[in-house]
């Protein structure tokens, strides 16, 4: 009896304006960048805080998740704070920015700029 490998699924799951902001941020990228990255830096009130910048180059030990509009990475250390997430980009007429649902995060600063888990 042959064994199948089901496909892991996405740390995180992109919404399709998410994935349609991704496209436009690789429209305008830098040269050297290859992708989008999501990581969880220490800081803010609560600890940790969302943050997307490009990057230049792979870390192997990044999740990779291919987007019709370019490679969307999540690094690597921050995987266990983001796994079963969904992040969405809202715009309306006062503000723009990338939002998510994270169902690890146990706590938020009044300000939303940061979490806990």
């Amino acid at each position: 009896m042959a064994t199948t490998l089901r496909q892991r699924p996405a740390a995180v799951k992109l919404t399709d304006r998410a994935e349609a902001r991704v496209a436009e941020l690789m429209a305008k990228a830098p040269a050297d960048a290859i992708g989008v990255k999501l990581s969880t830096p220490r800081r803010g009130c609560s600890g940790l805080a969302y943050s997307v910048d490009y990057v230049t180059a792979a870390n192997p030990m990044d999740e990779r998740i291919e987007t019709p509009g370019g490679t969307f990475f999540v690094d690597g250390a921050s995987v266990l704070y983001l796994v079963g997430s969904t992040m969405d980009w809202v715009e309306d007429d006062f503000a723009a920015g990338f939002v998510f649902e994270n169902p690890n995060a146990k706590g938020a600063c009044g300000c939303g700029e940061s979490f806990t888990v």
